[in-house]
């Protein structure tokens, strides 16, 4: 049987595809998507025209537990998240990407994720 979409999902799924229609047309740089849930928040960058995620981080990484146990907010943990995506980024070379805030609207933990990535050196 196949289920029927609400007009919430609809209105979700439009707003998500508007994102995207533009930053996968890039051929020369990355695309950042963030993902987030109620409890955490994740950033990968992905290379769409070769199908492969080139770095990620993600607030269930081990190697970040004792930073993120010191922040307060979830929007402190999303700002230690896209300084490290930024980080793995520099490692492997990438300094300009696109941005996919995933149809989130920009503010709150997107924002703070984007803020923190530009200031550790990423470009979009």
């Amino acid at each position: 049987m196949i289920k029927k979409l609400t007009k919430k999902e609809i209105r979700n799924q439009r707003r998500r595809n508007r994102s995207k229609g533009n930053n996968t047309a890039h051929p020369t740089r990355p695309r950042l998507v963030v993902s987030k849930s109620l409890k955490n928040i994740s950033a990968q960058i992905v290379d769409d025209h070769n199908q492969s995620t080139l770095v990620s981080s993600s607030s269930l990484d081990k190697g970040l537990q004792k930073e993120l146990k010191k922040a307060k907010t979830k929007t402190d943990a999303s700002a230690i998240i896209g300084a490290s995506i930024a980080s793995k980024a520099k490692q492997k070379k990438i300094s300009e990407v696109v941005f996919d805030r995933n149809g989130n609207p920009y503010h709150g933990r997107i924002k703070a994720l984007a803020e923190a990535a530009r200031e550790a050196g990423l470009k979009f």
